[in-house]
């Protein structure tokens, strides 16, 4: 597919601002077999051709975030480490940080910080990894549902022998392993985020879910890392951590996260008029990775020199992760910290 004018996109956005172009990753099959065009197919929640994003004077996360991550399947080890590795990447301690290089995931976390709430409150700096649980047995099964997956943070607020916290800046992040089936997965979505219903979990939580695709849909779910059958002479880009599933997993966990943390309970920072299938921060960019990106072109990528891995920010204990990057409302387009005009 050929990239956009960026000349005819940057009228658009000084004409319309903030009116935003949101390209998909790649490009959707229609009746024809022709695969040149964008069209109503998306992965992730939410997302139009041109939207207005929006405050609709709801809180952001501004407390500091404890993200709580939910095992649920077999994980083997190396693959939880990868994954907390990035999770450790977004807020690390001063001293950490400098320790990394430069374009860091926490540079890319400060655009998402960006967003206030009606107390000019900013969504917080502090993100650190709590605890964990782990349901290696799928005791909910294989197949699951949308609401079963808040039956699932249930389980572990409300375990018998270590529960998870329930606290105010706590974040649930349910992540299902290749063996199991979500509702929606593949087919609609890579992952989602909501808040738990008190008449289900208790409480109010904030959660996000997103599933391992190696097995089931490393094209759609894992691009660019895996690339669809319908796009002719595309070669997929070598994974940073060297395992296609979680490293596409690490870009949507991203995605979720900047969302979760602009937009927790559905009435803060999204475009559309139905806060339940909004167009939030993440989807205004998704499929762009790097400058130039849009449509089914990532936009220009680091690439590591002894493995050839493609990456686009550095993170904690040397991990490179592919991640992409978020609507930055100061500047208002697509922005992170790889870019080649900063």
């Amino acid at each position: 597919m050929q990239m956009p004018n960026l000349g005819v996109l940057l009228l658009l956005v000084l004409l319309a601002a903030p009116l935003a172009v949101a390209w998909r990753p790649w490009p959707p099959r229609n009746g024809t077999g022709d695969a040149s065009g964008l069209g109503a197919s998306k992965k992730f929640e939410g997302s139009s051709e041109f939207v207005k994003l929006e405050y609709h004077m709801g809180p952001v996360l501004a407390a500091a975030i404890t993200v709580h991550p939910i095992w649920y399947g077999p994980w083997p080890v190396p693959q939880k480490r990868t994954i907390r590795a990035f999770l450790r990447s977004l807020a690390p301690p001063p001293e950490a940080e400098a320790r990394i290089p430069r374009p860091s995931v926490a540079a890319w976390w400060r655009t998402v910080r960006l967003y206030t709430d009606q107390t000019n409150a900013n969504v917080s700096a502090a993100v650190t990894l709590g605890a964990e649980k782990s349901d290696a047995r799928m005791s909910r099964g294989a197949r699951l549902s949308r609401m079963d997956i808040q039956a699932v943070v249930r389980d572990a607020v409300a375990a018998r022998t270590r529960p998870l916290p329930v606290d105010s800046g706590g974040v649930y992040l349910v992540l299902t392993s290749p063996e199991v089936a979500v509702e929606d997965f593949c087919g609609q979505v890579c992952g989602f985020h909501y808040f738990t219903f008190p008449s289900v979990v208790g409480y109010t939580l904030p959660y996000a879910w997103v599933g391992n695709s190696a097995r089931r849909c490393p094209e759609v779910c894992a691009y660019p890392f895996a690339i669809p059958a319908y796009v002719p002479g595309r070669k997929p880009e070598s994974p940073p951590n060297a395992d296609v599933g979680v490293d596409g997993m690490v870009s949507v966990i991203a995605h979720e996260l900047a969302e979760l943390a602009s937009n927790p309970l559905a009435n803060a920072w999204y475009a559309g008029s139905d806060p339940s299938f909004p167009t939030e921060i993440a989807d205004l960019c998704e499929g762009i990775y790097g400058t130039g990106g849009g449509g089914a072109y990532t936009g220009q990528l680091l690439t590591d020199a002894r493995s050839g891995a493609s990456y686009n920010v550095n993170g904690a204990g040397g991990r490179r992760f592919l991640v992409q990057w978020v609507w930055n409302p100061v500047l208002s387009y697509c922005s992170g910290p790889n870019a080649l005009d900063q």
